[in-house]
């Protein structure tokens, strides 16, 4: 179970590096656009874990209450393709008392590239009775310790679009 120290630095990206498989992509040899979900949210279960040393599943075990997903906001810029090499990122956004947004964001391998940007809204809900419930001890947290506090009420995802492609001219 995820226990804050106050002494560590905390990472807010998570990266992952994987290989585009023909089994998911279209006759043209493109990562088919719900594959893109699969992806990032496999990324992001993966990297969780090692970076944090928490499973979601015992915070949901702990607290009775699990992330239910109700938005999504996806921007396909450049496509992915069979074979190809990418750089998969994810970092928690914003959280209030009971919500979150994730960020997550594919480029290609020498991250010169941007292909695809997913905002996920998720809603913090008791699992016995359905209702939002707010993030308490450990997950609140968790969740200041790793998250950007980007204000996504003030900034579109396009031009959040904008503020990565400039950050990887810079890099």
């Amino acid at each position: 179970m995820f226990e804050l120290d106050k002494e560590k630095h905390y990472p807010k990206e998570t990266e992952s590096r994987v290989v585009i498989r023909f089994q998911d992509c279209d006759p043209l040899q493109h990562l088919n656009n719900a594959k893109y979900f699969d992806y990032f949210f496999n990324a992001r279960e993966d990297q969780v874990p090692k970076l944090y040393g928490v499973e979601m599943i015992d915070f949901i075990r702990k607290y009775n209450a699990a992330w239910v997903v109700y938005n999504h906001n996806i921007s396909y810029i450049k496509p992915a393709r069979v074979g190809e090499w990418v750089r998969i990122m994810s970092r928690v956004i914003w959280h209030d008392h009971h919500s979150l947004v994730v960020e997550y964001y594919m480029t290609d391998d020498n991250k010169e590239e941007l292909k695809t940007l997913l905002w996920t809204t998720m809603r913090y809900v008791d699992v016995k009775t359905g209702r939002s419930t707010d993030h308490k001890g450990e997950v609140a947290s968790f969740l200041t310790a790793v998250s950007d506090g980007v204000s996504v009420a003030e900034l579109t995802i396009r031009e959040r679009i904008k503020e990565i492609k400039g950050r990887l001219d810079q890099e």
